[in-house]
């Protein structure tokens, strides 16, 4: 058998580099929304968006399931993270996505 084939193909585990988790976090560059989309798929969208950080600043926080997630909690981590406190419909989707997420 050659050795090329007894070497293993380098992964994430086996990378020269190592990967570094604990650096802040640093938001990804902003890019426009496409334009000419009805406006409830702009609001719609940017919902999803806000659900999505406060799920996983929950998840940073230590609550892991989503009766744990009442509208007090989620708006307290709004606060905690530097955004405006979601509405009702924004909690419910916090606690979807915390639930359907396994």
């Amino acid at each position: 058998m050659p050795a090329a084939a007894l070497k293993p193909k380098p992964t994430q585990s086996t990378a020269k580099r190592p990967v570094l988790l604990d650096l802040p976090y640093e938001p990804v560059a902003k890019r426009p929304l496409p334009a000419g989309r009805p406006r409830e798929w702009y609001v719609t969208h940017n919902r999803r968006l806000k659900a999505m950080r406060l799920a996983i600043a929950l998840l940073d926080s230590g609550v892991y399931l989503a009766d744990q997630a009442r509208n007090e909690r989620i708006r307290s981590a709004a606060l905690t993270i530097g955004i405006h406190p979601p509405s009702d419909t924004t909690c419910h989707m916090v606690r979807a996505l915390m639930r359907y997420s396994r």
